[in-house]
């Protein structure tokens, strides 16, 4: 008898376990559809797989920013020509050259 008592029990116990967890399920789903669009925005960037594409965005954005640079300072006279320059020089120097050259062709 004690084993057919605790076969119920467990039985019991098993099918509550069973009622509980779809229920958790659907208050997660329901509480998704609850969730502002900010939020909703905050989780899907905290995955992994979106950081790790956004670091491969942005990785190739620097370089071609990067190849920018190394072509503007290829168009600059310098004294040494091969001085290296630093991104806030190359924008100085590029402006100075613009208005030189303005200035050569007002002349």
């Amino acid at each position: 008898m004690t084993s057919n008592a605790e076969s119920r029990e467990v039985l019991q116990i098993i099918t509550s376990c069973n009622n509980v967890a779809p229920a958790r399920k659907r208050e997660k789903s329901s509480d998704m559809g609850a969730l502002s669009r900010e939020e909703r925005r905050r989780r899907r960037r905290a995955t992994q797989k979106y950081r790790t594409a956004h670091a491969t965005r942005e990785r190739i954005r620097v370089e071609a920013f990067n190849v920018a640079f190394a072509e503007l300072r290829k168009l600059l006279p310098t004294l040494p020509p091969d001085k290296k320059l630093s991104k806030i020089e190359i924008l100085r120097l590029a402006i100075c050259y613009i208005a030189y050259l303005n200035h050569v062709l007002d002349a």
